[in-house]
């Protein structure tokens, strides 16, 4: 089930096209693993669901391009383990979960494909004006707002793995909201700046994504200690004489395997492919590399006819491809 904890990581990929009208919509809920509550929120928005969707679609691709060159892959084999866990693929995986479907609803309600919301309200905008002009904001902060009540966040928790959860998630919201920008657009006679319209816009998610794997890192590892002064369970580093890790930090609880050898976190190294310069050496972790042939077909010596046709001849190029030994 879908929690607080786990924020969309168990959500199947994509099943249909189909356009949420009429009573698809509610199909496509009752096809997500989502809670009660969760489902009758879908229920209630019939393009949730197909945002809902979207925003695997972004956090499983951007996880598996962050760390492609990594021993975890970002494999749905083992996910489910490393979710119990408190490690530092666990914290990338709920800021990239929850960055996600932030970017997806505010794209998603700036596209028209949401009926509970719309463009960016910012200062001066109005949306009629906006959409006559094909500048609707990005309204990062609807999404922002819906994704707290959406997981069911709470604002203070007892528990530590909660609060761990909770911060990462966090964390993956602000990393989206760092990459918010103000685009302007002039209108006038002759391309004079008479009249200037403004809208917010986010960054491509590969930017968040990128700045999320800068933050996995660094990432902080972290226990639970006591304020003396309020008496509340409070996140405490070894950064910065043990102070509390900053906002922006993804933090953990646990080292990770080494997700060498198949385990019930990842289904090991062996068999991936590598770069003999850059990845191998630790990509294979020590068991040495398999270098084999393969020729690639392509086109080659092209040349232009006359007017709009062009002729190539087929080439084959031959080049050593590298993948990591079994054993």
């Amino acid at each position: 089930m879908l929690t607080g904890r786990e924020p969309l990581v168990f959500l199947p990929a994509p099943m249909s096209n189909e356009p949420p009208s009429g009573k698809a919509h509610l199909k496509q809920c009752e096809q997500l693993t989502l809670t009660r509550r969760q489902k009758r929120l879908c229920r209630r928005e019939p393009g949730l669901a197909e945002t809902l969707r979207e925003s695997v679609r972004l956090s499983l691709l951007e996880c598996r391009y962050q760390f492609r060159n990594e021993r975890w892959n970002c494999s749905m084999d083992g996910r489910g383990s490393v979710l119990k866990r408190g490690f530092k693929e666990t914290a990338f995986l709920l800021a990239i979960s929850s960055a996600a479907l932030s970017h997806a609803l505010a794209k998603a309600c700036s596209s028209g494909r949401m009926e509970r919301c719309t463009c960016d309200d910012s200062p001066d905008l109005q949306h009629r004006e906006a959409w006559q002009w094909g500048v609707c904001g990005d309204n990062l902060k609807y999404s922002t707002k819906f994704l707290k009540n959406f997981l069911g966040q709470k604002r203070a928790s007892k528990d530590l793995r909660a609060q761990i959860d909770s911060h990462n998630i966090n964390v993956g919201v602000r990393a989206v909201k760092s990459g918010l920008k103000t685009t302007c657009k002039c209108h006038g006679v002759s391309g004079s700046c008479a009249v200037r319209t403004c809208w917010k816009q986010l960054s491509p998610f590969h930017d968040t994504g990128r700045l999320l794997k800068y933050r996995y890192d660094s990432a902080v590892r972290v226990l639970s200690v006591t304020n003396a002064a309020t008496g509340e369970a409070e996140l405490a580093g070894s950064r910065r004489h043990g102070q509390g890790p900053r906002p922006t930090d993804l933090v953990y609880l646990e080292d990770s395997p080494s997700f060498c050898r198949p385990s019930r976190y990842s289904p090991g190294t062996g068999g991936r492919p590598c770069s003999k310069d850059t990845s191998c050496q630790s990509l294979c972790c020590g068991r040495g590399y398999n270098t084999a042939l393969r020729h690639t077909a392509l086109s080659c010596h092209c040349q232009v006819r006359w007017c709009c046709h062009v002729e190539c001849q087929t080439c084959l190029r031959e080049e050593e491809v590298y993948t990591c030994k079994q054993h």
